[in-house]
């Protein structure tokens, strides 16, 4: 079992040093967050609430341009990974997309992964002219350019929303970037086991947890890639135990994730508040 921190809600003037924390500490990986704008008036329904508010948003909250992030970060740290959690991917051109993540991976020797997701804001698609309704075609499309363009030869794109010609993009990531798929709703479910690399859990109770682990598994041997290499990172809400997480390996899970400061610590915690409490899961999750 592989351990990331979370950043979601972290200051931003804390989030180099948290991650340098968490690196020393062992950490195995650092999962950042994706939004473009705050919106003055959001009719958009929060997928993952009861009330269908996100979690915690305020003005105050701080979205950093992902890819930008993640290159500061790769720059200041040697060994840990980096994801993110998710990247609305439809939302954005995928060549764009495709030059920025693997020219980090390229100089942060492969330690990235696309965490993609389909996106619920519509208020954000509106603001780029994207059109939010057709957000799923587009989405796997990318995927496919996304793909093509990182294998660093001469390739070719004719898609439904995306045409180019032959051409060729460098650097190229000296392997592929991982693309991990987010989210639990059924079309979610059905592009992580045709298309992604992985699955990332939006955070659950542990038996809600383990019951789509369960279901991904068995879709996964019904698609014919039970023996696939494949990563599923499963945040759990609550208390967890060594039992749970056994369970969750046993079943496929290969990471969990130590929740966001904001609901571990307390938001506008400090630095030092926030190394007392990796500390204290360091030493009591990893061997």
């Amino acid at each position: 079992m592989k351990f990331w921190q979370s950043l979601f809600l972290c200051e931003g003037d804390q989030i180099i040093e948290a991650t340098k924390i968490a690196e020393e500490l062992g950490f195995d990986g650092a999962l950042v967050s994706d939004h473009l704008l705050h919106l003055e008036h959001q009719e958009s329904t929060y997928l993952y609430s009861k009330d269908g508010k996100p979690p915690s948003f305020t003005e105050e909250t701080v979205w950093p341009e992902c890819w930008s992030l993640v290159a500061t970060l790769c720059a200041v740290t040697t060994k840990i990974k980096f994801a993110t959690n998710v990247f609305i991917l439809p939302l954005r051109n995928p060549v764009e997309v495709a030059k920025a993540t693997g020219s980090v991976a390229y100089f942060g020797n492969d330690r990235i992964v696309l965490g993609a997701g389909a996106g619920w804001m519509k208020e954000e698609f509106d603001a780029l002219g994207v059109d939010f309704k057709t957000r799923g075609k587009r989405y796997d499309e990318c995927i496919e350019v996304i793909r093509k363009l990182h294998s660093g030869k001469m390739v070719e794109h004719h898609g439904e929303f995306f045409d180019f010609p032959r051409v060729q993009m460098t650097p190229a990531p000296r392997k592929p970037v991982p693309i991990y798929i987010g989210g639990t709703s059924k079309p979610a479910l059905r592009r992580t086991v045709r298309l992604g690399d992985g699955w990332l859990g939006p955070g659950q109770p542990f038996e809600e947890a383990l019951a789509m682990v369960k279901e991904i598994t068995a879709m996964l041997k019904e698609a014919g890639r039970a023996n696939d290499p494949f990563d599923m990172v499963v945040p759990i809400y609550g208390k967890t135990s060594y039992d749970q997480l056994k369970h969750l390996e046993d079943a496929g899970v290969t990471s969990t994730v130590s929740l966001p400061f904001a609901f571990t610590v307390a938001p506008n915690s400090t630095l030092e508040q926030k190394r007392a409490y990796m500390e204290a899961y360091a030493h009591h999750f990893f061997a």
